[in-house]
């Protein structure tokens, strides 16, 4: 090679060295090539009011807040040559504060390493499979559940006892019925639906009697002659399971029932227990869900007190453990939307209220209560909608204190008195941070930074958050990614990504955790998200307009953003797209179906396309029965607006999506094909909701494919090659 040569080489090395990086698909989507975002340390949950707990380098640690200097808890390497060799020794499906006690599910079966003894052992050996292991606080016994059926198990040895008998297909002990599961205790629980008392004894668990639920197919495909899942799903209208809350003697001494009818046509679900464990918390709602009562139980005899009664015109959220926390001299706090907003109200023991907090802005969650020095901790967006910060107030009310300093959306995990709290917070353009803090929101050191130093070698466009009008004078909440080298002299096609649902915010000064909408950016996409009246920027008096006409101010709000968009000489406004999953592809679905005009093209994925095939608490609460509504299920169909779709639609659905059935995408499909129209289809066999594993990256690739397809038909088939995707791990 000639000097000559080599100069003019070194010198275009050195100019292309300078120029921002492109991102590629298998970054974008199949997590693949160079990195430019690590997981944030795994620091959390707090020990006491000044260490936490810590698992890095294979060990678990206890670090002291104020000095950082880490202690040993754990090290599994001692034990690994003991019990099942794929054994994930940092996750265990339970374990005691101090790591003394690890409690672990391997073949179904249950091992518990106890290290005052020293070893492994095998607690259970059945051919059912044991679920949801969950330690007692004294760290003596596990309880878990088995066919049905709830157990404890000492962990001193010495058999399992049997605390329920009747356990079965339809009878469920301590296991969720999949509608609670899904929509009244949420999937982080994994169906576990029992709970110690503080001192160990006592076992608070719901029993479901599914018996009158109707059965749903869910058909499996493979081997010669496939295999039919029948589910338990309650569709509106439908008989929803019966249940009951009991509490358990942890020996096997008997069970009391909280005096309710078994048989009511309500929810009923067991909230908390008291600080010291001599009352339990159970939360009835109405089947129509507008009028909620609580109730203080005795979990000697199951006899219960009225404390509260709670009605609205439209509905009311079931409380969970971000909602409602115990006080231990009675009574509780608890989070009300009664106001038309989301706020804190304490209630007495003798069930007198007061509001902590006031004003036309959202509490989102309770983080913490030191009783002693009469404070409470809660998440707001009091700044703006678009933000989350943590906020103090005193047990008696007040002028609430912020907390979190910098912009953007803050998630806190506050010491138990409230000396310091860890703080993970992120905006748009600033990928997530995580903090330790005082007590006062002061600084004292950063734990952890997501972006790589890679992430600023990349030009991933330009991120903005802004208000677009809308009818009755509001302005909705928006945020795009413009292309790099953004030009406003040129057309640009839109993709608006929505999910849509009543209270769920998408549009957050919050950096996202994944990179695909840079990567459309890239390819000279505006990546556009709005949130609606109904999202929950605008309160609980913006979300009840929601109310009996699902899909009404979807198409209001979201039909008028794209005519907001039409007046910016940079869009083209034949090039307009819609996308979203469930929800969102309910939304997507609908705005290609009813409003073609508006928008051109979209992906709806495994979406609802009509409200009486999706389950009854969700439905039923924002629309009550077809019964009672008619017209407004009717309104608010996919299927009711069909004589306006052009085509352009692509719908995917998983065949084993025991959410939203695919059900709904085959309706759809029937009902235009009956109409000599049509859609593209995709099928992802075996998938439930949502698609994994490696069909996720055809999904992925065959969405982008779709985009050029209808924006630029010229650049079809530039999309990179298919692979495995690596699964991005849940913070």
């Amino acid at each position: 090679m000639s000097k000559r040569f080599l100069l003019l080489w070194l010198c275009a090395a050195a100019l292309h060295a300078g120029e921002p990086k492109r991102l590629s698909f298998e970054q974008a989507f199949l997590f693949r090539g160079e990195p430019l975002l690590r997981m944030l340390p795994d620091a959390g949950p707090w020990l006491d009011d000044a260490s936490y707990a810590e698992t890095r380098d294979g060990k678990a640690w206890r670090v002291d807040a104020r000095s950082g200097r880490a202690r040993l808890l754990f090290d599994p390497a001692p034990y690994k040559g003991s019990g099942p060799k794929d054994l994930d020794w940092l996750r265990p499906a339970d374990h005691s504060a101090d790591w003394s006690r690890l409690v672990f599910v391997n073949g179904d079966d249950l091992y518990a390493l106890c290290r005052p003894a020293g070893k492994l052992a095998r607690l259970t050996e059945t051919a059912g499979a044991e679920q949801n292991p969950l330690l007692s606080p004294d760290g003596r016994s596990v309880a878990y559940t088995l066919g049905g059926d709830l157990y404890a198990a000492p962990l001193g040895g010495g058999a399992p006892v049997r605390l329920t008998r009747d356990g079965g297909d339809d009878i469920l002990n301590g296991y969720a019925s999949w509608v609670y599961y899904e929509e009244i205790l949420g999937r982080a629980g994994r169906n576990r639906a029992f709970e110690w008392s503080p001192d160990g004894r006592i076992l608070a668990f719901m029993r479901f009697d599914q018996s009158p639920v109707p059965r749903f197919p869910l058909f499996d495909a493979t081997g010669a002659y496939g295999r039919l899942e029948m589910q338990r799903y309650p569709k509106p209208g439908f008989p929803n399971p019966m249940v009951k809350v009991g509490f358990a003697d942890a020996a096997g001494n008997g069970t009391a029932w909280v005096d309710f009818a078994g048989s009511g046509d309500h929810y009923l679900t067991f909230l908390a227990w008291s600080p010291r464990g001599d009352r339990a918390y159970v939360q009835w709602l109405n089947r129509g869900q507008d009028e909620l009562r609580l109730y203080e139980c005795a979990p000697a005899t199951g006899k219960a007190r009225l404390l509260y009664t709670e009605k609205q015109k439209s509905w009311i959220d079931f409380l969970d453990k971000d909602s409602f926390v115990p006080l231990a001299g009675g009574g509780a706090l608890l989070l009300s939307s009664k106001s038309g907003w989301s706020h804190v109200y304490r209630l007495g023991a003798d069930g007198r209220e007061r509001a902590l907090t006031r004003g036309e802005w959202s509490v989102s969650r309770i983080d913490a209560v030191d009783e002693g020095s009469r404070r409470v901790y809660f998440s707001a967006d009091r700044e703006d909608s678009t933000r989350s910060d943590l906020y103090r107030v005193g047990l008696d009310g007040g002028e609430p204190l912020r907390l979190t300093r910098e912009d953007g959306s803050h998630r806190a995990a506050v010491s138990p008195r409230g000396s310091f709290f860890i703080d993970r917070w992120s905006t748009r353009s600033r990928p997530a941070v995580l903090d330790l803090r005082g007590g006062d929101g002061r600084l004292i050191r950063r734990l952890g930074d997501s972006a790589l130093p890679a992430f600023a070698q990349y030009d991933l466009g330009r991120s903005e958050l802004f208000r677009i009008p809308a009818a009755g004078g509001l302005q909705l909440p928006a945020a795009w990614i413009l292309p790099p080298g953004f030009d406003p002299a040129k057309k640009y096609p839109v993709v608006l990504g929505i999910y849509g649902g009543p209270g769920a915010r998408g549009v957050l000064d919050a950096f996202p955790r994944r990179l695909d909408g840079y990567y459309l950016a890239q390819e000279g996409i505006i990546v556009l998200a709005v949130d609606h009246r109904g999202s929950g920027h605008f309160g609980k008096r913006g979300e009840e307009q929601m109310h009996r006409c699902l899909g009404k101010w979807e198409m209001a709000d979201y039909g008028g953003a794209v005519d907001w968009l039409r007046t910016l000489p940079f869009i083209d406004d034949a090039r307009i797209g819609i996308e979203g999953g469930s929800y969102g592809g309910y939304v997507a679905a609908l705005a290609v179906v009813s409003d073609p005009g508006r928008f051109a093209c979209g992906i709806a994925e495994y979406s609802v396309t009509d409200w009486t095939l999706y389950d009854s608490v969700y439905t039923e609460r924002y629309m009550d029965t077809p019964a009672e509504n008619p017209d407004g299920y009717r309104q608010s169909s996919v299927l009711s607006h069909l004589d306006s779709y052009r085509g352009n639609l692509r719908l995917t659905h998983g065949s084993m999506d025991d959410n939203v059935h695919m059900q709904n995408s085959l309706q759809l499909l029937d009902r235009l094909l009956d109409q000599g129209k049509t859609v593209e289809l995709m099928i992802y066999p075996g998938e439930r909701h949502g698609v994994r594993g490696p069909k996720a990256a055809e999904n992925a690739r065959s969405a982008v494919e779709f985009w050029k397809r209808h924006f630029f038909p010229e650049r079809v088939g530039q999309v990179g090659p298919v692979g495995p995707v690596r699964q991005e791990k849940e913070e």
